[in-house]
């Protein structure tokens, strides 16, 4: 090879060589370019993966926003619309509905003791033992299908036998279950005819006015009533049959019944929800109409549902149960009393009264600041209608044969007084002669206006 032809070579191998190296060089730069790519699309995904996730954040604590809003909006609405509720309820109770009318629906036998299994057939046992053929005849090869045919009936004997003990005992828990059914239908029918013979006496008792059938009617008339979640719904009852008056001791709710908070709202800068409080005003006014709707709700209950014609004069004392905060002590203050006859009470259009107003026409005493546990005092004590009242004597249809009025003892005294009071047209009481806390005769004016003040008399003789 000449020096020219080798100078030629040399520089196709550099030619090469460059040119390798080109293709190096730009391989590299391609997966540059193609990595920076790859960053800058990953960087892209994350950025709207993280857009998407703070939206989906932003979404989320917006509707939790929403949901808080709406579950205040709710509880308001409920609050407000407590005396509403029940003028579209017929608060009367009809016996007939006390009554079980159900039938007993007995629950069927389990499927294993209902019904028997077939039991085993002989043949089947037989049949699968195979018939000696052609050669074992020629050959007269009898033996070895005798001995199965032998085991094949013992098989099936011992099958009827395991059969005959399975059905004696299926048998048995059959009778046992039934016996079971049996008992519960006549318990059953013993509660049916117990339940309803209450219900007979129940309303035959109350058809006359029994004062603890009376009760006991107007304790379901007011237990059936449905209130909004934190309402205690405690309540005690004492009827007096003479004036049928029905005195109601009811627990009202606390003035915490009402949201505290008059909003939410989300603060994105701080990603936190946010309450707006209410204002103090405010709940003092809706704590009142509530206050206000329990009783008007409560004596319409009662009124609307007297089908025995049982009252007509119904007194209502709200108390609330607390802790003072001053002593620590469980306190129960009265904050609101109301009494009003039937007559004066159905004349009023509940749909359209002012709460407060209402009670005001009807001489309610109410606290001014009962979120604040200002008490009043009650219109009737209930302890004014227990059991501690007696009988009293007609003794002023007797006076005229008495000479001097220093001739009549103690207990005619008291009797006498006690008939003053009636002829006034004052409702009158005569204590017993033990536990009175020294009172010997109570009376209270009637009239749902102007009366309702109780006095006490004692015998100072």
């Amino acid at each position: 090879m000449g020096r020219r032809g080798f100078i030629s070579t040399l520089n196709s191998i550099a030619r090469e060589s460059a040119r390798q190296k080109r293709r190096i060089e730009a391989e590299g730069r391609r997966q540059e370019r193609a990595h920076a790519q790859y960053q800058r699309q990953r960087e892209r995904d994350l950025r709207l993966a993280e857009k998407e996730e703070k939206q989906r954040h932003l979404i989320e604590r917006l509707e939790e926003t929403e949901e808080k809003n709406l579950e205040i909006t709710e509880r308001l609405e409920n609050l407000r619309s407590i005396l509403d509720h029940t003028l579209s309820v017929d608060d009367t109770i009809k016996f007939e509905s006390l009554r079980i009318k159900d039938k007993f629906k007995p629950p069927p036998p389990p499927q294993k003791l209902a019904f028997s299994q077939l039991a085993p057939r002989k043949q089947d046992f037989l049949s699968k033992v195979k018939a000696p053929g052609l050669f074992e005849k020629l050959f007269r090869i009898k033996k070895r299908y005798e001995q199965e045919l032998a085991a094949a009936e013992s098989r099936y004997e011992a099958a009827k036998l395991e059969y005959g003990k399975a059905e004696k005992e299926r048998e048995v828990e059959l009778t046992e279950f039934l016996a079971v059914q049996e008992k519960a239908r006549q318990a059953f029918i013993l509660n049916v005819q117990q339940r309803n013979a209450d219900v007979d006496a129940l309303a035959s008792s109350y058809s006359v006015g029994e004062p603890n059938s009376v009760i006991t009617y107007n304790t379901m008339v007011l237990e059936r009533s449905i209130y909004p979640d934190g309402f205690p719904q405690e309540f005690r009852l004492a009827y007096v049959p003479e004036s049928k008056q029905l005195v109601i001791e009811y627990e009202l709710p606390n003035v915490d019944i009402i949201p505290e908070e008059n909003e939410f709202k989300y603060v994105k800068s701080k990603d936190l929800i946010e309450s707006k409080p209410r204002k103090a005003i405010e709940i003092k006014e809706l704590y009142q109409d509530i206050v206000a709707a329990i009783a008007l709700r409560t004596l319409h209950e009662v009124f609307e549902a007297d089908q025995g014609k049982h009252l007509q004069v119904v007194t209502f004392n709200g108390y609330v149960h607390v802790t003072d905060p001053s002593t620590g002590k469980e306190v129960h203050p009265c904050i609101l009393s109301v009494r009003t006859t039937q007559n004066a009470f159905f004349d009023i259009n509940l749909a359209k009264v002012d709460k407060r107003a209402c009670l005001r026409s009807l001489g309610a005493q109410v606290s001014n600041q009962p979120q604040a546990l200002q008490p009043v005092k009650p219109i009737i004590e209930f302890n004014m209608v227990d059991k501690r009242f007696v009988e009293q004597n007609d003794i002023l249809s007797e006076l005229e044969s008495r000479p001097n009025l220093l001739d009549l003892n103690p207990f005619e005294f008291e009797a006498l007084v006690s008939n003053l009071f009636s002829k006034m047209d004052l409702e009158t009481k005569l204590t017993r002669t033990s536990k009175d806390g020294g009172v010997d005769a109570v009376a209270f004016d009637t009239r749902p206006i102007v009366g309702g003040k109780p006095e006490s008399v004692r015998n100072h003789q």
